[in-house]
């Protein structure tokens, strides 16, 4: 049963190359759809359709930016969406720790669906050999009920009257949009074939030519960031694994540890822990990725959106926590349900 592939041994490395130089594509090529405008020129029609509610206008945004991180990484969406998020909140008196909280989860949560669309998938999706469409099979149950229960909350939160009155346009960068797009396809395809420092060379020149302005936007210090994670959490699983410190490798067991240790260390470094002990792919990814909807520090897209957005911890984990056990609830009973 694929579900229950395992990591296939190889020898141990400093640092995963192949995995940072194919993060790194992705995220360069994310930050060329962000400055295209596209996102920011799509959310100003949402909320034209909201007709001045809040909650119909969550409705709309929220699997907007769920589908957005599917394909541009959470990251990258928090830093297109939640100045909008802000400004909408500003402009038309709508809850804006409410509307923050749950756009991160929305990242959080549109993001699990892909092997691009969050760091650890992309190292989930690498190291497993998996295909692409295979992993959004294994994955789509969980996004789907989890995208419910966020859909719910909206359904239960309380509704305001929006007053906006105008909203500034949105240039298009066309020809932008183009060339992200054609390489974000292109560095699929070579993740998927193995080709991953193939990916990152043609990147930086596809966009050295025509679009150099990206590069120079494009937060460097991110990759050293991935770097020293991939440095610092395979060493601290090595030695977890030398001191006899069994770790999960599937089931419930290990989306409830995977999960739960993101809470601590976030969820790209617990995923690289968890590679250490070979486990079952799926559990793993099911576990990290719904370790990111829980406190601010389980995933980097909640520490943007609250810098961003200056919101309080405690408004965020108002509407995060309740969110983050009910979802671990409910992967449980589906990894149980269907024996992954």
């Amino acid at each position: 049963m694929p579900f229950d592939r395992s990591l296939p041994q190889k020898t141990p490395k400093l640092v995963d190359w192949g995995s940072l130089s194919l993060i790194t594509a992705l995220i360069i090529t994310s930050k060329g759809l962000e400055l295209s405008g596209v996102f920011n020129r799509l959310a100003p029609r949402l909320v034209e359709r909201a007709n001045g509610s809040s909650r119909r206008l969550l409705f709309l945004l929220l699997p907007t930016i769920a589908l957005s991180s599917a394909l541009i990484m959470n990251d990258t969406a928090m830093l297109v969406f939640i100045p909008l998020v802000v400004a909408l909140s500003e402009l038309s008196g709508m809850d804006k720790a409410r509307a923050v909280t749950l756009s991160a989860i929305a990242a959080n949560v549109g993001s699990a669906l892909t092997p691009i669309g969050n760091p650890q998938n992309i190292i989930i999706w690498r190291e497993y050999g998996l295909g692409f469409f295979a992993f959004i099979g294994g994955m789509l149950p969980f996004v789907f009920a989890w995208l419910l229960l966020l859909l719910l909350f909206v359904l239960f939160t309380k509704e305001e009257t929006l007053s906006v009155e105008f909203l500034p346009p949105v240039a298009f960068r066309k020809g932008l949009f183009i060339i992200s797009a054609v390489l974000l396809g292109l560095n699929v395809y070579l993740g998927e074939t193995g080709r991953h420092e193939l990916s990152i060379a043609l990147t930086l020149l596809a966009f050295l030519l025509l679009e150099r302005d990206v590069l120079l936007s494009f937060d460097w210090a991110l990759v050293l960031t991935f770097a020293f994670i991939f440095i610092d959490f395979n060493e601290l699983s090595t030695l977890l694994i030398k001191a006899g410190l069994s770790l999960p490798t599937g089931g419930v067991s290990l989306v409830l540890a995977s999960a739960g240790l993101s809470q601590l260390i976030s969820n790209v470094p617990a995923t690289v822990v968890f590679l250490g002990s070979r486990p079952s792919w799926l559990p793993l990814a099911v576990g990290v990725n719904a370790g990111g909807t829980g406190i601010i520090v389980g995933s980097l897209a909640n520490l943007i959106a609250v810098r961003i957005a200056r919101v309080s911890l405690r408004d965020f984990h108002r509407y995060s926590v309740p969110y983050f056990i009910v979802v671990l609830v409910i992967s449980a009973g589906l990894i149980l349900a269907f024996n992954f």
